[in-house]
């Protein structure tokens, strides 16, 4: 099977006449909006006491709006995701560019439209004789509420520009120092230079020599470019800081929160009840640790170390859950069917029409990630698929993204952007989904190394990304004054995760360059991108929950969910399941299921 996307679906190619005249028609209804915006929107006074003519200028700006954002989003994806998997494709990298240069001219109507929206009286009379406007009825008072954190218009588009040589720039540098950068490493004998994500995903061997040689070799290749990796990030998080005092926002974090649609007691509720639970995790690294033979704690290069019952040298293959691409495919798209068709035939379809990149190879970026494609009801996944158990539950994560996208392809294009934490459900219950299945059919060995992959991956979304939260909050809060240097950025990262492991990892041997492997803290638009991974871990747990004890009537509860995150605040969305998410003891129930597999794997 082919293990590389296809997106002709979007465009044939760069130079292709579909390519280059939506690019024209772009231009052409930016300009227009723009001409259309000036005139019309000159204030609500004008028609304040007419709300059928209030009608007709939103209607007109959504439909031209719309138009705008689905041209934009197929051209910029079609570059984006050529150049993900092809860092040497400089034309995927000049159109880039060239595409977010024409952000600014699309910034310039729509923050016309918020400050005029936000005048209006009586917005719901308005709406409610519009079927167009009540469709979007969410999206219009969260642009008209968000109003007051607004620059003027001048400053929006000065904002909008300079980012593009801002922070737009030096996330770019961050991915191309990552995936052109070789890893010197010698294996069997023979000294090889590798891709950074081959060499990350040796964290997963069985042989415990491969895995520390592996991570010193990760470390040492950080050398080549820290300093231009810490510029790159102070020159995105001081964009980030100037902005939101600009705008007005108390902080990155508030800022994040809104933009989010959650608010700060859900956040401290969920904090709360992980600090409680840390002590728990801590104990299954220690217990890792004896069974690695550590005696001060897990060393960073073995947290993700497989075991089994059997020693090294007595595995067998089979017991190290070694999956070819098909036969991922295939346990996936089964194990899919056993919990919905709807949730399988999405899988097997993506599968089929090689909406999937897995292939690890040289110029492709690291990690994984799914875009949906809501301008053709498709997705596209990429991933380094290796093989492995976790190989194999990065794409079922993936492919949860992919299936949150089918369930909104019929909704409204602005409907259909959900915010950061609800982001991540479909996703991990898709994950869970396939860890509970295979340790459900799993021999006692295969069931055990399941256990602790599953517990494993908790413990990344949970204390892991609890001391990301932690090292950007205090990047944040030092930014503030001035740039950081290398040895601050590293000194502030191993704080943050002898704060979060604890006693649990080896002090000695702890991660100090998390900050330079992870895209999420080079994305301006996407800060805290730590603590919706933690909101989506254990509000999926809790659906799933939810699911063995409800059975197949949850199905439909569930795709109605998921059709509903792009129009609602993140408690709205929760409540229809039941479930308050400001409760400190819901967080703690889902966290209880993750403590129980620690039990049993301590007593194992």
């Amino acid at each position: 099977m082919d293990m590389k996307w296809n997106l002709d679906a979007l465009y044939t190619s760069f130079e292709s006449d579909n390519f280059l005249g939506d690019i024209k028609e772009l231009d052409t209804n930016t300009e227009e909006l723009n001409i259309w915006a000036e005139k019309s929107l000159i204030t609500s006074a004008a028609v304040q006491d007419n709300p059928a003519e209030i009608g007709n200028i939103i209607r007109k700006y959504l439909d031209s709006y719309i138009n705008i954002r689905k041209l934009y989003s197929a051209l910029s994806s079609y570059a984006e995701l050529t150049f993900s998997v092809d860092a040497s494709n400089h034309t995927a990298k000049k159109y880039t560019e060239i595409l977010e240069q024409k952000l600014p001219d699309i910034t310039k109507a729509t923050v016309q439209f918020a400050r005029w929206l936000s005048l209006v009286n009586n917005i719901d009379k308005v709406i409610k004789n519009s079927g167009l406007l009540k469709e979007h009825n969410f999206y219009l008072k969260e642009i008209s509420n968000n109003s007051k954190y607004l620059l003027t218009d001048k400053e929006e588009i000065l904002a909008a520009k300079l980012k593009n040589s801002g922070s737009n720039a030096w996330s770019q540098l961050w991915n191309i120092l990552t995936s052109t950068v070789k890893v010197d490493i010698k294996i069997d004998g023979e000294q090889k230079e590798l891709p950074l994500p081959v060499v990350r995903n040796m964290a997963n061997e069985a042989d415990k020599d491969i895995r520390k040689k592996a991570f010193n070799a990760e470390l040492a290749v950080y050398k080549k470019f820290e300093e231009a990796a810490a510029a790159a990030l102070n020159g995105v998080k001081g964009e980030v800081i100037t902005l939101s005092e600009l705008r007005g926002y108390r902080s990155p974090l508030h800022m994040t929160l809104i933009n989010s649609r959650m608010d700060e007691k859900t956040l401290n509720a969920m904090f709360s009840a992980i600090q409680e639970y840390l002590p728990v995790f801590r104990k299954y690294f220690r217990k890792k640790a004896e069974l690695l033979g550590h005696s001060k704690g897990l060393p960073f290069y073995d947290l993700f170390a497989p075991i089994t019952k059997k020693s090294d040298t007595e595995k067998s293959k089979k017991d190290k859950l070694i999956f070819t691409y098909d036969q991922a495919r295939e346990f996936i798209v089964n194990k899919f069917r056993e919990f919905s068709d709807n949730l399988a035939d999405y899988a097997d379809n993506a599968f089929e029409n090689n909406w999937i990149d897995a292939e690890q190879r040289e110029g492709k970026r690291g990690g994984a990630f799914c875009e949906n494609l809501h301008v053709i009801g498709e997705s596209r996944i990429m991933s380094n698929f290796d093989g492995s158990f976790s190989g194999l539950t990065t794409l079922a994560h993936e492919l949860g993204h992919g299936y949150h996208g089918h369930c909104l392809k019929n909704e409204s294009f602005l409907n259909s952007d959900y915010p950061m934490p609800l982001a991540e459900t479909a996703s991990i219950f898709c994950e869970t989904l396939i860890i509970n299945a295979a340790i459900k059919n799993a021999s006692e060995t295969e069931a055990y190394t399941i256990l602790e992959n599953s517990i494993q991956s908790d413990a990344q979304v949970i204390v892991d990304i609890y001391s990301r939260f932690l090292f950007e909050s205090e990047l944040f809060e030092k930014r503030k004054d001035s740039s950081l240097s290398v040895d601050e950025l590293k000194d502030i990262m191993i704080n943050a995760q002898k704060e979060s492991y604890g006693e649990g990892l080896d002090p000695k041997q702890l991660h100090p360059y998390m900050w330079a492997c992870k895209p999420h803290y080079y994305y301006a638009d996407f800060n805290f991108y730590n603590f919706p991974y933690a909101f989506g871990l254990l509000f999926a747990k809790g659906l799933y929950a939810e699911y063995l004890k409800t059975g197949k009537s949850f199905i439909e509860k569930y795709d109605n969910l998921l059709k509903e995150t792009g129009k609602n605040n993140i408690a709205d969305v929760t409540s229809m399941m039941g479930i308050d998410i400001q409760s400190t003891e819901f967080w703690k129930k889902s966290l209880k299921l993750t403590a129980k597999d620690i039990e049993k794997f301590i007593l194992l």
